[in-house]
């Protein structure tokens, strides 16, 4: 079985000279290796090492564990002192496979300034946590009873305790390994939850943190879950918007949203069954394709503007009773997430740093049964918390961060999960900040159009002064496609 789908992608080599410190007794020794985004795709050169650490770091006899550590060396002879980290989402996704797979996004960066990663503990190859869950738990297909069942399964198969395994603990694994590599400083890069191990990171280590980028950003005080329906079917229906005030959309695809909504309700009634090769591996399926399903395929599309591109097409398609298009689409993005996900470290973080609070949120039953998504995902995130163990976290965890270290917050103006409003939050006391918005742009900046120029000057500056950050007018969002032969022009 899978696991679930979280909330939830030519290089020098050789260690920067503070990691082969022999004086330090924390020294952490690196080695030649090759990192790569996932099996068979090209490897990057860098060197890696393990960091040896306390599962409880509050107690020197706790079990250890191994995390991964992997430093892609600046392309100067002389790097600066102070190296970037870019810190992975999720939470569950690992580190060093998420900068193998958009590592031309902090090219800029890497001329004066070693990569250093480190799979967060939980995660990719540092104590993985996982147990064999169906991805359905999740996406509120099971009873709460089944639900809890299969979780309390899950727990007592890890590993290790999950209690951890949360972001108060991690962000001490990152001070312990600056120390380990002889760094003055981090320049951290957060993407969406990395946003928050970055704003954490920089709460209890202001003097260790140089610059912080923070990218898809989950503000502190907002607790992800309530608000993942709603935001969805905000930027549902922004896609709905922009396809009418296009010529050539509206006239090919005129009555698309209420098209939508009927679609909705049909297969919420009847779900249709597809017989179909699966997208990945070519064998041929039986797949059941629900409302719930479609609401997985558009929101895992929502994310990027080309995956936008194709949305109105694959609605109408299935409007027209042919499903595969947009089945296919749900099967290719989910299993990559899937993969990608660590469902105990996932788990950690989710019900010890937001289930708590999902009573505090505002938003109304009446709310989420208005969105494409309802209230099932949630419901299963509640049933899942409300027998996994609460973790370590730190007492002003859910507060802004206070700081004047310099800041830059990215938001997609069409993001589906994180939008600039929660930006806008994460930013309230932060004294030397500027929040960057990219228009009709998803769920992370950093690889689009002109930003990583922007975040290369912003790093090397450590000022947002004189950051230049018109070219992100110039940004390219896919026109809709109009059939399968490609965009229209």
């Amino acid at each position: 079985m899978k696991k679930i789908i979280g909330l939830t992608a030519l290089l020098l080599a050789g260690a920067p000279s503070m990691a082969q410190d022999e004086g330090s007794t924390r020294a952490l020794l690196l080695e030649d290796c090759r990192i790569r985004a996932a099996e068979g795709f090209p490897g990057i050169k860098a060197r890696c090492g393990t960091l040896i650490r306390p599962e409880d770091p509050s107690n020197p006899d706790s079990p250890t564990i191994s995390l991964r550590v992997a430093v892609v060396s600046a392309l100067s002879l002389e790097p600066e002192p102070d190296a970037f980290v870019p810190i992975a989402g999720g939470p569950g996704q690992s580190t060093v496979e998420f900068y193998a797979s958009v590592a031309n996004a902090f090219e800029d960066v890497r001329r004066t300034r070693d990569i250093v990663l480190m799979d967060q503990r939980g995660t990719g190859e540092s104590a993985p946590m996982t147990c064999d869950v169906d991805e359905d738990i999740l996406e509120g297909k099971y009873s709460r009873e089944q639900t809890i069942s299969v979780t309390e399964t899950c727990l007592a198969e890890l590993p290790h305790d999950p209690r951890f395994f949360t972001t108060s603990v991690a962000v001490q694994d990152l001070e312990a390994l600056r120390e380990a590599l002889g760094y003055t400083q981090f320049n951290i890069y957060g993407i969406s939850y990395g946003s928050r191990v970055a704003q954490h990171y920089l709460r209890q280590y202001p003097d260790s943190t140089r610059t912080v980028v923070i990218d898809g950003v989950a503000a502190p005080q907002i607790a992800l879950g309530p608000g993942i329906a709603i935001e969805a079917q905000n930027a549902l229906d922004a896609i709905f918007d922009r396809c009418a005030e296009s010529e050539a959309c509206n006239e090919r695809f005129p009555k698309i949203r209420e098209e939508f909504g009927a679609l909705r309700q049909a297969l919420a009634a009847e779900p249709a069954t597809i017989i179909m090769p699966h997208p990945v591996t070519g064998h041929i399926e039986e797949v059941r394709f629900s409302d719930q399903e479609m609401a997985g395929a558009l929101r895992l599309l929502s994310y990027h503007p080309s995956s936008v591109a194709l949305m109105p097409l694959l609605i109408d398609e299935a409007v027209n009773g042919n499903f595969q298009p947009l089945a296919a689409q749900f099967m290719m993005v989910a299993e990559s997430m899937s993969d990608a996900i660590n469902i105990g470290m996932h788990n950690a973080v989710v019900c010890t740093e937001d289930a708590p609070w999902f009573g505090d949120s505002e938003i109304t039953i009446d709310e989420l049964d208005a969105t494409y998504i309802g209230p099932l995902q949630l419901d299963s995130l509640d049933a899942m918390c409300s027998v996994w163990p609460k973790g370590v976290i730190d007492d002003d965890f859910k507060s802004p961060v206070a700081s004047d270290v310099p800041v830059l917050l990215l938001s997609g103006e069409a993001d589906p999960i994180t939008p600039p409003a929660y930006a806008d939050l994460a930013a309230v006391d932060l004294g030397n900040a500027m929040h960057l918005t990219g228009k009709m742009q998803g769920h992370g900046m950093a690889p689009r159009g002109c930003t990583p120029g922007i975040i290369g000057d912003f790093v090397e500056t450590a000022s947002i002064e004189t950051l230049d950050a018109n070219c992100l007018d110039r940004l390219f969002a896919m026109p809709f496609f109009l059939d399968f032969s490609g965009p229209s022009p």
